[in-house]
């Protein structure tokens, strides 16, 4: 069986991504120590972040409302307006963030282009993803480059059609199991799950480890030879 197309996801697959929301978090934790402990200002910013996803979608931009309108439910008349600049100030240090690969990326990247066509598969802010996916300098990997609101079956049941390729012929792969493992399954693709500890708890799912298609791998490195070997039976 022959994988011809190869789906990647960015953020915390390619380039550090969690560890900014998490300083940034804690930023915000810091800022709001006068009307909520940190556990408590925590919980209530992600509540606000799943909220508000339908309104706002993914990334720095909806993170940094999430941020003032967690200020706002925690503070009340109380907040003050240089708090609010200085969430203001926290959001745009995110969006603003350098890109720093993770290890051994770009050897992988050679290796998976001599198996099969690249696509990279993420979601967020349109112009952000796009900034972040040029000062990679990996752009020139992929074959393509879809940025989207969500990953569903549906995204990827279009993406193997647009490609030309059935969905047993493409693989996913990333950190997310409710973004990229699950969605990638049920479109039939394979899926290759490459945890990492910062992961947000909203992107856990539990893992099908007695999927056929399902593999979890420690680096992305090990993605090449997990694709020779379905490709070999």
């Amino acid at each position: 069986m022959t994988i011809r197309l190869i789906c990647l996801d960015a953020d915390d697959t390619l380039w550090h991504n969690m560890r900014f929301f998490q300083e940034t978090e804690a930023a915000l934790a810091a800022m709001l120590a006068p009307f909520a402990d940190g556990p408590a200002a925590r919980a209530a910013l992600e509540a606000c972040e799943i909220r508000n996803l339908a309104q706002y979608g993914y990334g720095a931009k909806s993170f940094t409302l999430s941020m003032i309108e967690t200020a706002l439910e925690l503070g009340g008349d109380r907040l003050s307006v240089s708090v609010v600049a200085d969430i203001l100030a926290a959001g745009r240090r995110l969006l603003a963030h350098p890109v720093e690969l993770l290890d051994g990326i770009g050897e992988t990247l050679a290796a998976l282009h001599a198996r099969g066509a690249l696509v990279l598969v993420t979601k967020g802010d349109l112009f952000h993803q796009e900034a972040k996916i040029a000062a990679s300098g990996l752009g020139d990997h992929f074959a393509a480059i879809e940025i989207v609101s969500d990953k569903t079956p549906a995204t990827f049941h279009r993406l193997f059609e647009r490609h030309g390729v059935a969905p047993h012929e493409a693989v996913m792969a990333g950190d997310s199991l409710r973004s990229d493992i699950h969605p990638a399954l049920a479109a039939g693709a394979w899926a290759a799950y490459v945890p990492q500890p910062l992961a947000w708890s909203h992107e856990q799912a539990a893992v099908p480890e007695d999927h056929p298609r399902f593999r979890r791998l420690e680096t992305l490195a090990d993605l090449p030879g997990w694709i020779d070997r379905i490709g070999s039976d």
